[in-house]
């Protein structure tokens, strides 16, 4: 419509300007026309190109408006189809709501009848406690009513007690009075100041506080003795049941069977050469008497007294005596009595379970072999104990191994303590040292007779041990001189205590009893002796294993009936 009326305008225009210019020359005209001609054809193509591009302009805005017409029509058409789905699946879950509301409604009836019977059944059982309720308010009506009486009764009663409270309050302080004065009589008939009476009365109470002490030592060492008591014949009861061991006696000769009473002059040789050179080569006491086919080895060392006898057998054997060949056979024998005692230490370390011992330690160990203590083997003596200190550390909970270990090597001093100075506690402790023993050991070999001073429970245990396996019937022999002289000393030390009036020593020594004067010591006092003459005999005496006090107080009332 723009471009229709900008030609019209152009064509006014050109009419106009042709009828006004009529009247002018034909050049002027046909210049002018042509000119408006150009102008009129110029503005022609820019209209029509501004139109073109406003037809563009407006063709792609009606095309965007189509395709926003189409894009909002298919948002339309989603939303519509959206609110269909969320309107059918409103529908549904309308549905499943109504099913459950009806379900709801139908258990909210049952619960409601339920309800109902149950209320009904509170309801009855309300009014029954009712009932029981109010028959408790009238029993404690009743009940109130007789405290009420009993109330009145009391009060009476509280006010008669006032009334004898104060009376009483006052012969107390008449009493006092009279107390304050028969006090003051008293020191001046006594003598005695305040001060002095106060000291006499304090020592009458330190005498009854010492014997009510000495009731509570004796109660407390009862208890503490008998649990004691307890456990240890448990653990010590295990360890004796679950060991058998064999007894020994050594003595300091041996006896050489020979085969006819000839061989003693070929043993003697001319001018007795043979039985010189025997003695000093072995160290060892050839006796030949009058026994017949039988000579005899006398020697405090039974190393030495082993090697004579075997060097003994194989010349008798060999039946070539002479000192050369006597010399050869004492260094055979003694090269063989090395592995002989040897094999025997390795044999008790394995019958022990102890293992890893050094080898110059099982060479002591297999020594001995050779050894005694009052008559008792001391190798084996030393294998039970450790057999036993394992068995005990078993039952402690403890390191049986270890346990073991210090158990065969508590008495290892005793295989050299002949032969250099100390005790075969030190030597043992010098010994288990250079041999790298661990500190166990070390403290079991140093305490095994004073267990008390251990640092570790194993010093106990193998004292335990020691004293077990030393104390069997028949296990170790000592001299009667010597044991009737332990005997004395033990009962010569209960003598020596004021109040005891005999003392006799049995069981062979482990065990000594005191008959006390019964005027003079006290039941509580006899605990208190006995503790005393037990540290006495600790102090005083060596005895093997232990030593019981039993201390007898006995009263006798004696009358004739004529």
């Amino acid at each position: 419509m723009t471009i229709m009326y900008v030609i019209l305008a152009l064509l006014g225009g050109l009419a106009g300007g042709f009828f006004s210019g009529q009247s002018r020359g034909q050049r002027e005209r046909t210049a002018q026309d042509d000119r408006l001609e150009r102008e009129a054809r110029a503005e022609a193509e820019r209209i029509r190109a501004q139109a073109e591009a406003e037809a563009r302009q407006l063709r792609h805005q009606a095309e965007q408006a189509r395709q926003d017409a189409a894009r909002r029509l298919q948002d339309a058409e989603d939303r519509e189809r959206q609110s269909a789905q969320a309107l059918e699946a409103q529908r549904e879950q309308a549905q499943s709501l109504r099913a459950q509301a009806e379900a709801e409604r139908t258990r909210a009836l049952q619960d409601a009848a339920r309800e109902r019977e149950t209320l009904s059944a509170d309801r009855q059982e309300t009014r029954r406690e009712r009932d029981e309720l109010k028959r408790e308010i009238e029993r404690l009506n009743r009940r109130a009513e007789q405290l009420d009486a009993r109330g009145d009764k009391l009060d009476a009663l509280e006010e008669r007690l006032e009334e004898a409270l104060r009376a009483l309050s006052t012969q107390e302080a008449e009493l006092a009075e009279r107390a304050r004065q028969a006090d003051l009589r008293l020191y001046e008939v006594a003598n005695l100041s305040p001060e002095a009476a106060r000291e006499q009365i304090l020592t009458q109470l330190d005498a009854e506080l010492e014997e009510e002490k000495a009731i509570r030592i004796k109660a407390m060492t009862e208890r503490a003795t008998a649990e004691a008591k307890r456990t240890a014949r448990q653990v010590i009861a295990q360890a004796i049941q679950r060991s058998a061991s064999e007894t020994s006696a050594q003595l300091s000769v041996s006896v050489v069977p020979i085969p006819n009473d000839a061989m003693k002059g070929r043993l003697i040789g001319r001018e007795g050469r043979n039985i010189r050179a025997f003695e000093a080569l072995t160290g060892v006491d050839l006796i030949i008497d009058d026994t017949p086919e039988a000579v005899i080895l006398s020697s405090f060392n039974p190393v030495r007294r082993e090697v004579a006898r075997h060097v003994l057998d194989a010349l008798v054997a060999d039946g070539r005596i002479h000192p050369t060949r006597i010399e050869e056979m004492v260094h055979r024998a003694q090269d063989e009595m090395k592995t002989f005692m040897h094999t025997q230490g390795e044999e008790a370390a394995i019958e022990a379970g102890v293992v890893g011992i050094k080898p110059g330690l099982v060479q002591l160990l297999g020594r001995m072999y050779f050894r005694s203590s009052y008559g008792q083997n001391v190798l084996k003596h030393s294998v039970q104990v450790a057999h036993l200190t394992g068995i005990m550390a078993d039952e402690l909970g403890l390191d049986a191994a270890l346990a073991r270990r210090a158990g065969l090597m508590h008495d290892v001093g005793k295989s050299i303590d002949r032969e250099i100075e100390g005790t075969h506690v030190e030597i043992g402790i010098n010994l288990a040292k250079r041999f790298g023993e661990p500190q166990e050991v070390i403290d079991a070999i140093a305490h095994h007779h004073d267990p008390e001073n251990g640092e570790t429970l194993y010093s106990v245990l193998v004292a335990a041990a020691d004293a077990i396996s030393a104390a069997r019937p028949g296990a170790r022999r000592e001299e009667l001189e010597a044991y009737v002289r332990r005997l004395e000393q033990l009962e010569q030390i209960a003598v020596a205590f004021p109040g005891v009036q005999q003392a006799y020593a049995i069981q062979a020594g482990r065990e000594v009893r005191v008959i006390v004067q019964p005027d003079k010591i006290t039941d509580a006092q006899a605990t208190l002796l006995a503790r005393e003459i037990a540290g006495r005999v600790e102090q005083d005496m060596e005895y093997p294993g232990q030593v019981q006090v039993t201390v007898v107080r006995e009263s006798r009332a004696v009358e004739v009936a004529r």
